[in-house]
């Protein structure tokens, strides 16, 4: 797992340098497929309950699982890039968003508030603590921020599976919810909007946005519970 989220974080390192106004989404989506491919990885998402795409790509108001194609990004956007590779079995997933050019200040707080709510969970990833202790964490950071936390989608365990045990919610209160043990893995990400929480899916059954068309952004790490501090399996080198 340490290997699948070395590849991930580079993924997302190498796709966030290319990055530009003009570049289409079908073409990060390309450039990423190979480079996991390039690392010995295997993208995640491709196939998985019949997703398209080696990667999700959502704009704007797009929250998550946007499908990759002949849109172009602009000047202003902000793109929340979400993508997971395997590596001998093992899954890794992470998502970042970012901005493209002078996207405003609400964006950039928004930005700011989620990405710092990411790290107030992680933070809460201890052995003796439970779920909820990193669910209320990311909840009080987002919302002293003004923004809103979505409540209809949420983290997960990782492991030989995408998606496995238990569920990671990103609001709720503290001290509840299974018990954080050694050897554990989860996928810790908040996804945050400016406005109302509640979010709608296009027609294309995929593509999650904001019922109210204001800016979501969408960050995630895969974290390991250790004896000690988490150990953030996505985090780079």
């Amino acid at each position: 797992m340490r290997q699948a989220g070395r590849i991930v974080a580079q993924t997302i390192g190498y796709l966030k340098e290319k990055i530009a106004p003009g570049i289409t989404t079908g073409e990060l989506d390309s450039w990423a497929g190979e480079f996991i491919r390039r690392q010995k990885g295997t993208p995640s998402f491709k196939g998985y309950q019949g997703f398209p795409a080696n990667i999700c790509v959502s704009i704007n108001e797009e929250l998550v699982h946007g499908i990759p194609g002949s849109r172009r990004i602009q000047e202003g956007d902000i793109i929340s890039l979400d993508l997971g590779v395997i590596y001998k079995g093992y899954h890794a997933d992470a998502a970042s968003t970012v901005g493209v050019g002078d996207i405003g200040e609400e964006a950039e707080r928004l930005l700011e508030a989620t990405a710092g709510s990411l790290g107030a969970g992680i933070a809460q990833a201890r052995p003796g603590n439970r779920v909820g202790d990193i669910s209320s964490a990311i909840q009080k950071y987002v919302e002293e921020r003004g923004f809103s936390v979505v409540q209809a989608y949420v983290g997960h365990g990782i492991g030989q599976k995408m998606h496995e045990p238990p569920a990671v919610p990103n609001y709720g209160p503290p001290g509840q919810g299974p018990l954080l043990q050694p050897g554990m893995t989860l996928a810790i990400e908040p996804m945050v909007n400016s406005g109302s929480p509640l979010t709608k899916v296009r027609e294309d059954n995929w593509t999650v946005f904001t019922v109210d068309g204001r800016f979501s952004a969408h960050f995630e790490h895969t974290v390991a519970i250790t004896a000690a501090e988490p150990e953030v399996l996505t985090a780079g080198d």
